[in-house]
């Protein structure tokens, strides 16, 4: 079968990736493949500060199908998905062969944002991922590793208590800067704080994106206070959390469970009968936060980095 490849062009090409991802899961397991709400997350934060139309590469088959992508994102990050049918015919070394000459060309273009390590990688049972990686000169750098979490909705959903003058609910259509202020309050100085409000009202227009499940705990003054992103998988009926987060001053007072809660519910309601979460290993709170709604920890996402 002869592929032919291409960068990214238009949001219909977002739209085949995200059906790609959903196919190969149906193939599949929860797993082995990003879930969709990942993939719209990275792609939104190449939007934000690159170019999509320069940073991600598409192979499509003889029919026109997208069978692969690779993604070169910030930090410098390389990452890629293949449907199972087409994995390790060819489409990982043209990704790997376009990253690093993509790579090189930035590095002498901005040696200060480009000349970083790259890294990647892969969960801890991807043992054909992992072994590409190392033959690539990855090694395992265990910083920032993962727990993947999942819960099912099968189980009961507590009801929530708030503090006096407190809400839960949808995020309102003209709160974008509110919204914005909120995530750049919580994640700054990471990349992913680094979010206009134009940026974010371009979020909320791609497709992928449910208002409904961008849910807010609001403060009596109007601070949102606590957030989480809900992203479902209609196929597969597994929803994702995340972002998810909570502002400083807010913290320890039942708000980013009470929004979880909630997105349980509407997880629910969106047909979806389970729902996955993911928070670095380290971070005992949110790993103690996860499991007080019910989600148990089920595998591993493993940082590898290539040294420059």
């Amino acid at each position: 079968m002869n592929l032919t490849s291409r960068l990214y062009e238009t949001e219909h090409d977002l739209v085949d990736m995200l059906d790609m991802l959903m196919e190969a899961r149906a193939q599949t397991s929860d797993w082995r493949y990003a879930h969709v709400g990942e993939l719209l997350f990275e792609f939104f934060m190449v939007a934000c500060h690159l170019n999509p139309q320069e940073h991600i590469r598409l192979w499509h088959d003889d029919a026109g199908k997208l069978v692969g992508y690779a993604m070169l994102g910030e930090d410098p990050a390389f990452n890629w998905q293949v449907l199972p049918a087409h994995e390790w015919s060819g489409i990982e070394d043209a990704a790997w062969d376009w990253v690093e000459t993509r790579l090189a060309d930035l590095r002498q273009r901005d040696a200060k944002l480009w000349g970083g390590n790259l890294v990647s990688g892969a969960r801890q049972d991807n043992a054909r991922r992992i072994a590409f990686l190392e033959q690539h000169g990855f090694q395992y750098c265990g910083d920032f590793p993962e727990v993947n979490m999942l819960r099912s909705l099968d189980e009961p959903i507590p009801d929530v208590t708030l503090p006096a003058g407190f809400e839960v609910r949808t995020v309102a259509a003209d709160e974008i800067p509110n919204r914005a202020a909120s995530q750049r309050d919580v994640w700054l100085p990471w990349t992913v704080g680094e979010v206009s409000d134009e940026d974010y009202a371009y979020f909320m227009r791609l497709p992928g994106y449910h208002r409904d499940l961008d849910i807010v705990a609001v403060a009596p003054d109007g601070v949102i206070a606590s957030y989480v992103n809900g992203w479902i998988d209609p196929v597969n009926r597994i929803g994702d959390f995340g972002p998810v987060g909570a502002l400083p001053a807010y913290r320890r007072q039942g708000l980013t469970r009470a929004v979880l809660l909630e997105g349980l519910r509407r997880m629910k309601a969106h047909s979806m009968n389970r729902v996955c979460v993911s928070t670095g290993i380290s971070n005992t709170p949110a790993r103690n936060l996860y499991e007080s709604v019910g989600f148990r920890v089920v595998n591993q996402y493993l940082d590898y980095v290539r040294v420059v």
